[in-house]
C-alpha cells in the first residue's frame, strides 16, 4: 500500500472510521483516507522507527477497515460443508485443513485472474474468512450468492480487528491471552475475554511472528491501550506497515495483484497444495482452472519479481523497466516500491518478462529521466520471523 499524504479521496463525514479512531487522535495520529476509511499513516515516532520498532520488538495495527466473515453450513453440526463448499471458489485444500488452522486463499474468476487474497481458518462450526477492505462487501456478496444453497454467510464488519506483529508480540499478548504462546504459525482458535467473543491466529502480513485479534468494536480500545501499555509495545500505522510487507516480500491487492494477474504470474503458486493441481485428487473445480492449469503448462509471459536498484533513490509504483539503457525494449513495470529501513535500502516488487525474471538479471528503471539499474532478486528481502 502506498500512502500519499496529498490523496485524491478528502476525508470528510462520508469516510468510515473504525473503533479505535479516538485512539489514534489521542495519541497524535496523521490520519489519511484509505479504502473509504480515516486511518492512521504514522504517529510521531515516525514511519521509519516504527518500522524499526516492530521488526526489534512489537507493533500495534488497527485494521479494522478489514472484513470478518463466518461461512457456515445451513445444516448445523456438519462444519466440513462449508469446507467443501468453499473449493469451488478457490484452488485451495481446505478439506484437509486441520480445526483450528488458517490459509491463505486466492479467489479466482473465469478468467484466471484474482479477484481478492484472503486468509481462511477451518473451525469446528465452518469457516472464519478476513478479507480485504476494499472488497470486502463484494467478497461477500460473492460467497453468499456462489454458496447459497449449502452455505450461509455472516458479515462481522462492525467488529475489531487488532494484529500485534513483532518478535515480543507473544510475551505481550500472554498477559491477555495465556493460551498464545503455545499456538503455532497460522493457528487460529476462538477464545472468550471479559465475557466477549474474541477471535486468534498467530498470523499477520509483515513478515515477523505476531497474532491478530478479532474482538468487539466496544472492547477493542481497552484491549489497545492495555497492549500499548506494555514498553516493547508501539502504535504502527499504515506507512510502516507498507514498508514491512514490502520488505516481506507481501503482496498489496490493488496494486501486485488483481483481476488481470493469474497466481502464475504472480508467483503465488506455493499457495496451491498439491491436491488441487492438475493430476491431483482434487484438481480444478474453481473458476479459471483450466486457464491457470495451461498456465502452469505452457508457461506465463511475465512473473512477479523483487527489485534492488542501485543508490539510495526508490523506485516506486509505475515506473517502467527496459532491457539496457537505451530504454527501447520495455520489460515491466514496477507495482510496488520503497526504502526498506531494515535493509537500509531501496527495494521494490513488479512484473518483468519471464526471460528477464531469474535472479541477478540486470534491468533498467526509467527514473525522473536517468535510467538506473536494478537487479531482480528472490524474495522475501528480510528473513522471516515467523514461529512454525
Amino acid at each position: 500500500m502506498s500512502i500519499s499524504v496529498g490523496a485524491v479521496e478528502l476525508m470528510n463525514e462520508s469516510l468510515q472510521r473504525t473503533p479505535l479512531y479516538d485512539l489514534h487522535i489521542s495519541l497524535g495520529a496523521k490520519m489519511v483516507p484509505f479504502a473509504g476509511y480515516e486511518m492512521p499513516v504514522q504517529y510521531p515516532l515516525g514511519v521509519m522507527e516504527e518500522h524499526q520498532h516492530t521488526r526489534k520488538k512489537a507493533g500495534l495495527f488497527d485494521v479494522s477497515h478489514m472484513g470478518q466473515l463466518r461461512i457456515q453450513p445451513r445444516q448445523q453440526g456438519n462444519g466440513s460443508v462449508a469446507a467443501e463448499a468453499f473449493e469451488a471458489l478457490v484452488p485451495m485444500d481446505f478439506q484437509s485443513l486441520p480445526v483450528g488452522r488458517q490459509r491463505y486463499a486466492l479467489l479466482t474468476n473465469d478468467q484466471g485472474g484474482l479477484r481478492d487474497d484472503l486468509m481462511v481458518a477451518r473451525q469446528e462450526g465452518g469457516l472464519f474468512v478476513v478479507v480485504n477492505a476494499a472488497n470486502k462487501e463484494s467478497d461477500a456478496d460473492y460467497i453468499e450468492q456462489a454458496l447459497a444453497e449449502s452455505c450461509k454467510v455472516k458479515r462481522q464488519f462492525d467488529r475489531a480487528l487488532l494484529a500485534l506483529q513483532g518478535p515480543k508480540a507473544v510475551e505481550v499478548i500472554a498477559d491477555l491471552f495465556p493460551q498464545a504462546p503455545t499456538m503455532r504459525f497460522m493457528d487460529c482458535i476462538d477464545t472468550v475475554l471479559d465475557g466477549a467473543p474474541v477471535t486468534i491466529s498467530r498470523s499477520g502480513y509483515t513478515g515477523e511472528d505476531g497474532f491478530e485479534i478479532g474482538l468487539p468494536a466496544e472492547l477493542a480500545e481497552r484491549v489497545a491501550r492495555k497492549l500499548l501499555e506494555h514498553p516493547d509495545v508501539e502504535a504502527v500505522g499504515l506507512g510502516a506497515r507498507d514498508s514491512l510487507r514490502l520488505e516481506a516480500g507481501l503482496c498489496l491487492y490493488g496494486q501486485d495483484i488483481d483481476k488481470t494477474t493469474s497466481p502464475v504470474e504472480a508467483s503465488l503458486m506455493w499457495a496451491i497444495q498439491k491436491v488441487r493441481r492438475p493430476g491431483g485428487e482434487r484438481a480444478g473445480g474453481y473458476p479459471g482452472a483450466e486457464t491457470i492449469s495451461r498456465q502452469l503448462e505452457d508457461g506465463v509471459y511475465r512473473k512477479r519479481v523483487g527489485l534492488v536498484s542501485e543508490g539510495r533513490a526508490p523506485i516506486r509504483a509505475g515506473v517502467e523497466l527496459f532491457a539496457d539503457e537505451t530504454g527501447e525494449e520495455k520489460v515491466g513495470r514496477v507495482t510496488s516500491g520503497g526504502f526498506g529501513p531494515t535493509v537500509q535500502g531501496p527495494v521494490a516488487m513488479g512484473y518483468v518478462s519471464c526471460d528477464k525474471a531469474s535472479p541477478e538479471t540486470r534491468v533498467f528503471a526509467s527514473l525522473r529521466g536517468r535510467m538506473v539499474p536494478v537487479t531482480v532478486k528472490a524474495m522475501p528481502f528480510v528473513p522471516p520471523g515467523f514461529k512454525r
